[in-house]
């Protein structure tokens, strides 16, 4: 291929996958296989490899994450990130409008903007290049997280474009769409985690995770509404709005500039019934004075600025009737209450439930039967009932009181101690537990099983053909039932049964998330692989062993060690294994490219600008040299990176152990 093809490919490859993570992670409507994605970043990975200067800045392979943040460095703000003034009613707008008039007269403008409900962020941008990424924090200084903020997507890691200045801070919002949330929330509940909230919690507890690839895996996204720089280059905030969308930065498509207080409130009144039509949630809108001469000439009070206030719109609220509260047993055991409602129109839907969260929220609201409730959807994707009417409750009606036997199989309901659900024990005999148990086994994160769907799982658990997730593998048995299942034809039962065959070569690390152990998700499962490397050293691991593998706390551990001391669930795994799934971590072999660094032992601590921690890794031992635990006299070099744990500084200091930066190997291997 010629240069002039490989980039054409390269560019086509770039815009294709983003447009895939978008569908997945925004909209969560894939429409490829996972299979067929991962085949497609190996060939942008290898032509970008073979040819580095056609690299694209936004490609989708340099959104991986993958480095540790042991802790967050406090970064004090070059600018202060004030606060607004909030309103929640016009004559405050009109009123403000009056106090900008005798100000400065009455030749302005306002910039209107959706008021994102997310997490505020700056962004420092030296020579094009992101260089800091900070939270609000006190307004004064934040947590800088910019090795989580480097895999959103939308946020460019270069500008492209030429006349940006050599340095400019960059405000914005960083948000969570609801589709996604919905989604991860949905894998929380089911892995037994407590879900969150709202989007804005979801993405304020993903920016502040010490994994990056964990983040990276957590679809964020960001709207950035305002530019600082040393020298002003525009005259109004609208012309950088426009200046910095150039440069690459998304910006809202949904600003709009407006010449009379009657226009912002025009705008306001459209976006209260339009913002539901929204992929995200706003809370409101921010109006700001659009010439910069005249912001300054306003100035600022000690909190906020003279020159914008935001209208926040009051969460929308009804009244209607409580007909039944119904119990869901979820895949780990966990039950939750339900409120079934009389349908009421709020938020543009018509609502027929809504979530009671757990007992205590139950207790708290001291619902009885047939009370009229009041239901609110603010900043809440699930509507919740917030409070009772109790002028409307009917004379004598019954408490209701949470059950304490199972819904679904009449166990007794057990709830430890500082958690607030309560869960069934019986996992192995619970209709929804097992059903669900498959379903997440057979599920595309875990065991990815092509042509068996969950309404399928159902009907075969129905039919009594499966009851535990090894009796998927002995299916191929039992073809004269398989048939008698309706509108199940061959060609189903084929697809099915290839995709279970095909389901044996799933790495350890799926097959351990598979397995449904509770709070083992897809990053605990990884890490548990990585360090006992297969299931027999996983079972027989004590609590002081599981809890020294990377990340792996008290509460995981006692849960690891429940699992297995369940006769039940070592039978299932001993089928498992016999069928011929994956029970121990397949080592990649590693090719060597020299052997520079031949005798050499090496310890990697700290966050890294260029590379991975596995990148060094792995540059390590393909040339020659060695990784080892933990600081010893045994250790030739310590490959240090920014952040990195004081304690291994010391240490490696009263050894005299050489101390060199991941530019030093780059040197020992060109060397």
């Amino acid at each position: 291929m010629s240069i002039s093809d490989i980039k054409s490919r390269i560019d086509a490859l770039t815009a294709e996958l983003n447009q895939h993570n978008y569908n997945y992670y925004v909209l969560a409507q894939p429409t490829i296989t996972d299979f067929e994605f991962d085949q497609k970043l190996k060939e942008l990975e290898q032509l970008e490899k073979d040819n580095p200067e056609l690299q694209d800045p936004y490609s989708p392979t340099q959104r991986v994450g993958g480095e540790i943040t042991k802790e967050f460095k406090t970064v004090k703000h070059k600018w202060a990130m004030l606060s607004l003034g909030n309103t929640y009613n016009e004559q405050d707008l009109r009123d403000f409008d009056d106090r900008i008039k005798k100000a400065i007269g009455d030749d302005f403008q306002y910039v209107c903007e959706l008021k994102f409900d997310g997490l505020s962020i700056s962004l420092t941008y030296e020579n094009g290049k992101l260089l800091r990424a900070v939270t609000r924090g006190d307004g004064t200084q934040g947590d800088d997280v910019t090795t989580n903020v480097k895999t959103i997507k939308r946020i460019p890691h270069h500008v492209k474009a030429d006349d940006y200045p050599d340095t400019f801070e960059i405000r914005g919002e960083v948000f969570m769409h609801r589709a996604a949330f919905e989604r991860l929330n949905t894998e929380r509940i089911n892995n037994g985690e407590v879900p969150y909230a709202n989007p804005r919690n979801f993405a304020s507890g993903t920016l502040k995770l010490r994994d990056s690839a964990e983040v990276a895996r957590r679809p964020l996204d960001c709207f950035l509404y305002f530019l600082y720089t040393d020298k002003r280059l525009f005259r109004t905030h609208w012309e950088s709005l426009q200046a910095v969308s150039k440069w690459g930065f998304h910006v809202c498509e949904h600003n709009r500039l407006c010449h009379t207080i009657d226009d912002v409130i025009e705008f306001i009144h459209y976006w209260e019934n339009e913002r539901y039509k929204l992929g995200y949630d706003i809370d409101g809108i921010v109006i700001k004075v659009n010439s910069y001469a005249q912001q300054e000439e306003l100035g600022f009070t000690a909190k906020s600025p003279r020159w914008a206030i935001s209208y926040k719109y009051k969460a929308q609220e009804v009244e209607t009737e409580l007909k039944l509260v119904t119990y869901q047993v979820g895949r780990t055991g966990a039950v939750t209450p339900v409120a079934n409602l009389k349908p009421v129109l709020l938020a543009g839907t018509t609502v027929k439930r809504a979530t009671l969260h757990n007992a205590n929220e139950m207790e708290r609201l001291d619902l009885h039967e047939g009370d009229t409730v009041f239901v609110e959807k603010g900043g809440e994707i699930i509507p919740k009932i917030t409070s009772v009417n109790t002028l409307k409750r009917k004379e004598g009606s019954a408490k209701i009181v949470y059950p304490e036997l199972c819904p679904e199989c009449g166990s007794n309901l057990i709830r430890k101690e500082g958690e607030a659900a309560f869960y069934c024990p019986n996992d192995e005999a619970c209709p929804p537990q097992i059903v669900g148990k498959i379903q997440h086994f057979c599920s595309r994160r875990a065991m990815n099983i092509d042509g068996i769907g969950n309404e399928t799982i159902e009907l075969l658990y129905r039919k009594n053909l499966i009851e535990h997730i090894s009796d998927l593998y002995v299916l191929y048995q039992k073809p004269d039932q398989l048939r008698e299942l309706k509108r199940f034809g061959e060609k189903s039962i084929s697809n099915m049964l290839e995709g279970i065959e095909k389901s044996k070569q799933m790495p350890f690390e799926k097959v351990l998330f598979g397995l449904g152990i509770r709070y083992v998700g897809e990053t605990v499962a990884r890490k548990l692989t990585i360090h006992f490397k297969d299931i027999d050293s996983l079972m027989s691991a004590s609590y002081d062993e599981l809890i020294a593998a990377d990340e792996i706390g008290g509460r995981i551990a006692e849960s690891i060690q429940l699992y297995f001391q369940d006769q039940r669930h070592i039978d299932q795994i001993s089928r498992l294994r016999d069928s011929g799934l994956q029970f121990s971590r397949q080592e990649q072999e590693i090719i060597f490219s020299s052997d520079k660094l031949a005798g050499k032992t090496f310890v990697i601590s700290g966050v890294f600008e260029q590379y991975s921690r596995d990148e060094l890794s792995s540059m390590i031992e393909m040339n020659g040299g060695k990784i080892l635990s933990g600081i010893s006299g045994k250790l030739n070099y310590l490959l240090a990176g920014d952040n990195m744990g004081p304690s291994k500084l010391e240490k490696a200091n009263k050894l005299k152990i050489p101390i060199i930066s991941d530019e030093d190997l780059l040197k020992m291997l060109n060397d």
